[in-house]
């Protein structure tokens, strides 16, 4: 098969849910020439010419726990604004096709398979579609709602870790976009360290987030010390509904106090919270409110206002993992790719910033158009 001829597959975790679908149906309708690539970096022209597998060759899959065909769950987010009117029906014959690829996840209430036979049922899974559509190879992507993180005495692997060791076990390049365990777990270290697969991060970063990204190393670099740095999001739809969750909540957390952390060098006072609007639907709200000093000790502050659509921010940059995990296994680059952190609030190694994230992602696009 020519490299051209090529194709490359997509399997996600939480393939019903609201990114995983703007995802698929996004990728038909840009394929198609529908709407343009708007939020895709992979098709801005510093990564032309970089080998990257085209829109056309994707082909999708998944696992989920949800049993709404893809279809529906595409008519359900275009009624509430998020994919456009009429897109759906354009791209019904590809949303059937990957929702005929879709198998069931877990562990669900009453299964009482063990760790190991989970994950060896999710790797056939994903085999048996790679092996179906003769793809050169698939990247996993976790694209599932936030799950607690285990505690300490926890004898089972959290749900996103099996899917993770199924990646590993089928011989995928992996990314982790939700604050969730998955390879991070201590049980799969000799696992991940041993699989010469392509990784990359944890906790994809979207909306608030990223400008704390943009925002945290302009005060650093112009020397404006922040004394407090408070947040609050407003949410519906599933991802209000498992943030709900205290547990899940102080997950996500996590990932949106690491970045202040750091690039200030110190966590500021503040905390970010996060509330549950089922009325909002798909749509969230972001709030910050940054205190900190300025010449002479006076008092400043700084408020953002973020709104918009998480899985409309987020489906454009899975599509920019797929495309570059799967070019770094055709190079045989493996491990953890800090190149990658400019997606990420958990990165693996690399820059802090924003904006030295995004030159050494660049960087990267240099060297896989080297390798050609």
């Amino acid at each position: 098969m020519t490299a051209h001829a090529a194709r490359t597959g997509v399997w996600f975790i939480g393939a019903r849910g609201s990114v995983a679908t703007t995802a698929t149906a996004g990728c038909a309708a840009v394929a198609a020439g529908l709407h343009p690539p708007t939020g895709m970096v992979t098709e801005t022209p510093p990564f032309h010419g970089a080998g990257l597998p085209p829109l056309t060759s994707l082909v999708f899959g998944g696992h989920d726990t949800l049993d709404c065909p893809l279809p529906k769950r595409a008519e359900a987010l275009a009624a509430g604004g998020v994919l456009p009117h009429g897109l759906p029906s354009a791209v019904r014959s590809e949303l059937t096709a990957a929702d005929e690829e879709i198998r069931p996840g877990g562990p669900l209430p009453g299964d009482t398979r063990t760790d190991e036979e989970l994950v060896a049922s999710f790797a056939a899974d994903i085999q048996d579609f790679t092996r179906r559509h003769g793809l050169a190879r698939t990247v996993v992507i976790n694209v599932a709602s936030t799950e607690p993180a285990p505690g300490a005495d926890d004898s089972r692997l959290p749900a996103s870790s099996l899917y993770a060791a199924a990646a590993l076990r089928a011989g995928c390049p992996y990314a982790n976009f939700t604050p969730s365990t998955g390879l991070r777990s201590p049980h799969l270290r000799e696992a991940v360290d041993s699989c010469a697969l392509p990784h990359a991060g944890r906790d994809g970063k979207t909306g608030q987030t990223l400008l704390r990204s943009v925002l945290a190393p302009m005060f650093v670099q112009r020397a404006l010390p922040v004394r407090a740095w408070s947040g609050t999001n407003l949410l519906g739809g599933g991802d209000g509904a498992a943030l709900a969750d205290p547990a899940a909540a102080a997950a996500k957390n996590a990932g949106k106090e690491r970045v202040l952390a750091d690039t200030l060098g110190s966590a500021p006072e503040g905390e970010v919270h996060i509330d549950d609007v089922p009325a909002m639907g798909d749509w969230k709200t972001a709030w910050d409110h940054i205190a900190f000093d300025g010449f002479l000790g006076s008092r400043m502050i700084l408020q953002t206002i973020w709104q918009g659509c998480d899985s409309a921010l987020a489906a454009p940059l899975v599509l920019d993992l797929a495309r570059l995990l799967a070019r770094a296994h055709e190079n045989g680059l493996t491990g953890p790719r800090p190149e990658l952190g400019f997606y990420f609030k958990d990165p693996d190694g690399g820059p802090a910033g924003l904006p030295e994230q995004y030159q050494e992602l660049l960087a990267f696009a240099e060297r896989l158009r080297a390798a050609r």
